[in-house]
């Protein structure tokens, strides 16, 4: 059995390409590295170089694999739908071009979702007819990822969209064909939206591709559930703690992986805020290291 571990952008506080507070795409391909991970994700499409040759030349020099790549995009808007698919085949196009396997799909967070997030039964839900054109939406997503560009696409549940709740994920699983979406499976996330990573894992391991790997701070959780925090304002209070300092029970996630005989991918995801006045690359090595202590080499 082979597990590999990667980080990703969004520990270095990207979230979306142009905002100007990012670092330098070079600096987290280098520190990436240098935290002792062999693989990346791509991050937000435009984020790092379009250019096949660029990302090749900066990649081979940090001896790094391109894992995949995220489309965190409005799924549950129709007005977006070309948005959508804009980041769909830009992205799809960057995998296949670094021979990385992974698609995640992401709804984006919702305005209608964002004062609920981690709160089940206050969430709004959508009607049978926006759901199914929702679903639809992934569906076609997951038959371009998987048929056209041959990649492996994974569903992803993200706390403030509407793909954020378990029941949501599992109505979406159980409705969109195996053959063509598979599971990310982001433990912080299902953790924030109250369900219990574990249970989750137990019932679904065959279906996971594709792991990211976060933790949640119980203290925070608590916080900013009761006061409806903005989700990028928890990610600044750090709900996103180190591996290990929070609620998931990573040591479980060991035992289910190697059980599983799973192969392939977990990535970190430790999303952080990039104005605060703190080394991302400190967390990435404690992240790293602690890891490799329960088991993972």
């Amino acid at each position: 059995m082979s597990i590999k571990i990667g980080n990703a952008p969004c520990s270095w506080g990207v979230e979306f390409a142009q905002d100007p507070r990012n670092p330098d795409w070079k600096t987290v391909l280098k520190e990436c590295a240098e935290a002792g991970y062999t693989g990346i994700e791509l991050g937000p499409v435009g984020f790092m170089p379009e250019d096949p040759n660029q990302l090749a030349e900066a990649l081979d020099e940090h001896h790094l694999d391109l894992i995949g790549g995220v489309v965190f995009r409005p799924f549950h808007d129709p007005a977006q739908w070309d948005d959508v698919l804009d980041g769909v085949h830009r992205t799809c196009k960057a995998l296949v071009a670094h021979g990385a396997n992974h698609l995640v799909l992401i709804d984006s967070i919702s305005p209608r979702r964002a004062p609920t997030a981690g709160r089940v039964d206050e969430a709004e839900k959508m009607d049978d007819q926006e759901w199914n054109a929702y679903r639809t939406r992934f569906e076609t997503v997951a038959k371009i990822g998987t048929e056209e560009y041959g990649l492996t696409t994974g569903i992803h549940a993200h706390a403030a969209g509407f793909m954020d709740f378990e029941p949501e994920l599992e109505r979406l699983l159980s409705e969109i064909d195996e053959s063509i979406l598979k599971i990310c499976f982001d433990t912080g996330h299902h953790s924030y939206a109250g369900f219990d990573p574990i249970a989750f894992m137990k019932r679904h391991m065959k279906r996971i591709s594709y792991m990211h790997f976060k933790d949640i701070s119980p203290t925070v959780k608590v916080d900013v559930i009761e006061n409806r925090t903005d989700f990028y304002k928890a990610c600044g209070q750090g709900i996103f703690c180190n591996l290990g300092d929070g609620d998931v029970d990573f040591p479980a996630v060991y035992q289910l992986l190697t059980q599983a005989g799973f192969e392939g991918w977990c990535t970190v995801e430790q999303d952080c805020d990039p104005t605060l006045p703190v080394r991302p690359i400190d967390d990435a090595i404690l992240n790293r290291k602690y890891l490799q202590s329960i088991g993972f080499n």
